[in-house]
This record gives structure tokens, sequence and C-alpha cells, in this order.
């Protein structure tokens, strides 16, 4: 079916709507109009774009994959006409900026903040969101427009069935670290001495414990697993009480010696640990994202 050329911003409108709340019911309450108005104008629009805009999960209406590419535009649309009225106001916008981010667990949270950091810094306010959980669970979550970008330490692979695009923010050394005591013992004939010795890691289903147990195999060392975390935050938690060594992105050396008392064991050369912005869009558009980029050159040379 051929696609027609005119396009009803209104009939857009509706389907912004309806995407944006996830009911119709409520985007019609929204619109001021009934919920057969709403329905009927958006059986218009997908007959003239000639596709399937909207499927049902759960109560929820959700976009197809092509109602996620026009849900994009339709969300560029509606924020230049904000920002066209402001500027006919002659008065810059007093609404804050809304940037939802995803954070995976596995990300350091002191690295998450100081990705996140320049977009509070911008020209312009802000108001961030943040939401963690697994990488699978954030993509999803992504691709229902409910984030803006997930941060992590792995790109997201096909297997995930969502059209998401990886950008690679910077990447940096892993360090084995520890309490005092235990750095002191295992800095002298390092890397044999962490052979039978707790150690703390990532879950196996992260980019940087399967890059670590191949380091680990290489050097044919057999360390003491004694615990395994999604959350890096608690990894950190149970190296600080001494309970094993645990490894540290090479960009928090600096800042785990001195704010949580950690001394350098040894680097687990070459393994490097990675850190992507995932998105929807090809380029990203979202200000306080680009910010997040631009910074995150800085944060990573």
């Amino acid at each position: 079916m051929a696609i027609s050329r005119k396009l009803n911003y209104q009939h857009l409108l509706y389907f912004w709507s309806v995407v944006r709340t996830g009911s119709l019911t409520r985007a019609a309450n929204e619109l001021a109009l009934s919920p057969p108005t709403v329905s009927a104008q958006l059986r218009t629009l997908e007959e003239r774009l000639g596709a399937k805009l909207l499927t049902k999960s759960g109560r929820k209406l959700i976009p197809t994959e092509v109602g996620r590419v026009v849900f994009t535009y339709a969300d560029q649309i509606f924020d230049v006409g904000r920002e066209l009225l402001d500027a006919l106001e002659q008065r810059p916008s007093q609404r804050p900026l809304r940037f939802t981010v995803g954070i995976d667990d596995v990300v350091p949270k002191e690295v998450a903040q100081r990705l996140l950091d320049p977009a509070m810094r911008m020209g312009q306010p802000v108001r961030i969101t943040c939401h963690e959980g697994t990488l699978e669970r954030l993509v999803a979550r992504l691709a229902m427009h409910e984030l803006d970008v997930v941060i992590s330490d792995a790109p997201a692979s096909p297997t995930l069935n969502v059209r998401a695009y990886n950008h690679l923010l910077g990447s940096c050394g892993i360090t084995w670290m520890a309490t005092p005591a235990i750095a002191a013992s295992l800095r002298r004939g390092f890397p044999r001495s962490l052979s039978g010795v707790p150690m703390l890691l990532p879950t196996d289903d992260t980019a940087i414990r399967r890059a670590l147990d191949q380091w680990l195999e290489q050097h044919d060392l057999r360390p003491v697993l004694v615990g395994e975390f999604e959350d890096f935050g608690l990894l950190r938690e149970f190296a600080r009480a001494g309970h094993g060594f645990a490894p540290v992105p090479a960009v928090q050396e600096s800042q785990f010696r001195r704010e949580y008392g950690f001394q350098r064991i040894g680097a687990a050369r070459p393994v490097t640990a990675q850190f992507f912005a995932i998105s929807l869009e090809r380029r990203i558009r979202h200000p306080a994202m680009a910010a997040v980029v631009a910074g995150a050159r800085e944060l990573f040379t």
C-alpha cells in the first residue's frame, strides 16, 4: 500500500498521547475526546502510513516496530513545537529537561555518577531519573520508550530482539585491589599470589566477568571464589569488609584508595572495562545524553 505524503499532525498527536500514556482511555481524557474518536483517528493514521502502529501488551498499548519509529519522530516534532511557543513568548523554557536513564547493575555507581554528571551541569535545568536492573530488563524498557538511554558495560546484543544502537563511551584497564592487609600480602609474587586466595567477582552473565575468567585461566590461577554480585556497590562493600580481593576499573583506582581505603595489588592486563550508552537512535539527539558523551571523552582520556 502506498504511503500518503500528507501527514495529519492532529492524528499524530493522538498517537503520541496514546504511546506516552499507554492507554487509549487515558489519552482520550488528556485530549478531552472520547475513546472511540481517538481510536478512529488512529486507524486513519495507520491507513495513511500503511502500517500498524500499536499492539496490546497486557492492559497496555505499546508501539510496534514501525510505531516506535513514528513515536521517536513525533516526540521530536512536539518538542520543537514547545520550543517554538517559548521562542514566540521570548522567554527560555522553565520546564526542566527530562532525562530518564537505565543503569546496568554491574556498572559501578561511582562511574555512573561521573558519566552522568555533565548532564547536571548543562546551561538548562535537567531532571534526571535513574533506574537500575539487568541489561535485558533495561533494554526492554528502552524499547517501550520508558528510558532515554541505558548505560552498560556491554553492548546490546541482537539476541535481545531490540533494534538499538551501541555508543562506546570509553574504556579503561582493570586493577585488582583489596584492603591494605590483603593487598600487602598479595602484591609480592603477583599474579601467582592470587591462587588459593578469597576472591570477589561480578556475576558470570557480565562482560567484565567473562574477560576476567579468561585472564585467570590464561595465567593458570585458581583463586577461591567466595562471592558473586550483580551490584558492583555490594561487591565493593564486601571487599571493603576484607572478604577478598576484587577487580576495580582503573578510572576509579584513586577514588577507591582515597575514599574506601583500598590498595592496589596489580593490573589484569590486557583486560579492559568498556562502558556503552545504548539508545534507539543511531545519532545521539537528547541534549543531556550529548553532554554525557562529550564528558566521557574527558573521563576516559
